[in-house]
């Protein structure tokens, strides 16, 4: 707690120096960045951070180097891997330096330009600050911003990186930041074969079981997985059985680093609000690329679709603030039979993005 409020206190100040108004989106001509039609107006002003090949380039390599960690052995793209959606795959819950265990699963990173908040807690709310959080978690990067800009400088390769990205080899922390945007917000994804069908692309189709799991999903599950984005960007309690973790408690001991495991419970959105109303409850995920980003949850307890399914139709638990819709009638959770899952499973295997997890802009030299 102590950590990501000191965390946000950084970012608070940091915006204040940053505020500007939201203005109309400029689409590069390298298209690095498209706005797809379907799509809602970005939320992220790309006036105040134009994406150029260069910056991008600068992004992509800051992104890929574990120099923004205090040992070197941690880079961005550890937790973030293109192949499975800019996840950790097959990680429950992330894992930092020192092979440290974090509280949550690692989010994955698509079409961050619609985003309003970042973190399963929404804990930070401008993409040019996010990257200060897993670089000062202690649990993830365990450095701090100023050291990074620091090795940066000391680098042959980063000022004239950073002079063909900002017309100055001059390294700042704005800089560093929108360089790291730049390289985030180019990851749209939105080339599944369900956009293809929507686009009614030739040779683009649906089988009768995707069409059916289509009509069920709209039905059951658009509520919170609403729009082309498959998510509403709201906070909701899903019933799920709050498990205590262990998070690591860091202290310096007669100038030595002492780990110290300790049992916490998880309470989402009211870490950042210190809400009641907000205890146990989560960012609703987008949907696309699921089938690519396994395991499942903020903590990645279910590893696979059928236990998701199962959880909302047999396992939903009323605990403090669950969302209204999965208490209706005196009934907890979504009825669904088996045909029903498997329809909608195979829906969901539509919007995985082959292209955008193959695409070799993305991959590291």
């Amino acid at each position: 707690m102590r950590t990501l409020k000191i965390t946000s206190l950084i970012i608070i100040i940091f915006l204040c120096s940053e505020c500007s108004k939201t203005e109309s989106v400029t689409i590069q001509p390298e298209k690095l960045f498209t706005a797809p039609n379907n799509f809602p107006k970005p939320t992220y002003n790309l006036d105040k951070n134009p994406i150029t090949q260069e910056g991008f380039e600068l992004g992509k390599s800051l992104f890929y180097d574990g120099i923004l960690s205090r040992d070197g052995s941690m880079p961005c793209g550890e937790c973030h891997r293109q192949d499975y959606a800019f996840t950790h795959h097959l990680h429950d819950l992330s894992h930092g330096i020192d092979n440290q265990i974090g509280l949550r699963n690692a989010p994955a990173l698509q079409n961050l330009a619609w985003e309003k908040t970042f973190g399963w807690d929404g804990g930070v709310f401008d993409l040019d600050l996010f990257s200060i959080s897993p670089i000062e978690n202690p649990v993830e990067m365990d450095e701090k911003t100023g050291n990074v800009l620091e090795k940066l400088r000391k680098t042959s390769k980063y000022p004239a990186m950073f002079k063909n990205a900002f017309g100055t080899t001059e390294i700042t922390s704005e800089r560093f930041l929108k360089a790291l945007s730049q390289f985030m917000l180019s990851l749209v994804s939105v080339n599944s074969r369900y956009d293809k069908y929507m686009r009614k692309e030739a040779g683009a189709t649906l089988s009768e079981t995707e069409l059916s799991g289509l009509s069920i999903f709209k039905q059951k599950c658009a509520s919170c997985h609403a729009g082309e984005l498959f998510s509403d960007g709201s906070f909701r309690n899903n019933g799920l059985p709050p498990t205590e973790r262990t998070q690591s408690i860091i202290t310096i001991v007669n100038g030595e680093k002492k780990v110290t495991l300790v049992p916490v419970y998880d309470n989402g959105r009211a870490n950042v609000t210190e809400q009641a109303e907000d205890k146990n409850k989560f960012k609703v995920p987008s949907l696309r690329n699921i089938e690519a980003s396994k395991p499942y949850m903020h903590d990645g307890r279910f590893q696979t679709l059928e236990e998701v399914l199962n959880h909302y139709s047999n396992s939903v638990t009323n605990t403090q603030n669950l969302d209204p819709i999965l208490y209706q009638n005196g009934q907890l959770g979504i009825a669904l039979t088996t045909t029903e899952k498997t329809q909608i499973i195979a829906f969901l295997k539509t919007l995985t993005d082959r292209q955008f997890l193959a695409d070799k802009r993305f991959t590291p030299q």
